[in-house]
C-alpha cells in the first residue's frame, strides 16, 4: 500500500471497499460517508496525490476517469436527471485522502455548489 494510502489499499483489496467499477486504469467505489443517494469515488489505479500532481503524461488517464464517471452515471440512472463530478485539490479545498479522486454525486437535487 503506497505510504499507507487507504485508496491504494482498496484498489489492492487489502482494505474493504464496495467496488462498483474497475478497468485496467480506473477503480470506482462507494463513498463511506455519502453526501447523496449516489456518491461514488473514481480513482486512478496509479497513486497520484492530487490533481495538481498530474502531468501532461496523465492526460489520457484523466480522460479515462471522466469517461468512467459518465458510464457510472448511466449505470446508476443519473444521466437523465443530472449529476455532479468534483475533485478537491489540497487542504484548503477539503481534500482528506491524498490519492487523486473524483466524486460522482447524484440521485437528488444537489443545489448550488460553493
Amino acid at each position: 500500500m503506497a505510504d499507507q494510502c487507504i485508496f491504494c489499499g482498496i484498489i489492492a483489496r487489502e482494505v474493504p471497499g464496495d467496488i462498483v467499477y474497475e478497468d485496467e486504469h480506473v477503480v470506482a467505489f462507494r463513498d463511506i460517508n455519502p453526501q447523496a443517494p449516489v456518491h461514488l469515488l473514481i480513482v486512478p489505479r496509479r497513486h497520484i496525490p492530487a490533481l495538481a500532481d498530474a502531468s501532461a503524461d496523465d492526460t489520457e488517464l484523466l480522460g479515462r476517469i471522466l469517461q468512467a464517471a459518465n458510464a457510472l452515471a448511466d449505470k446508476f440512472g443519473l444521466k437523465q436527471s443530472g449529476y455532479r463530478v468534483v475533485t478537491n485539490c489540497g487542504k484548503d479545498s477539503g481534500q482528506v485522502v491524498y490519492h487523486l479522486h473524483f466524486h460522482l454525486l447524484g440521485g437528488k437535487p444537489l443545489g448550488p455548489f460553493a
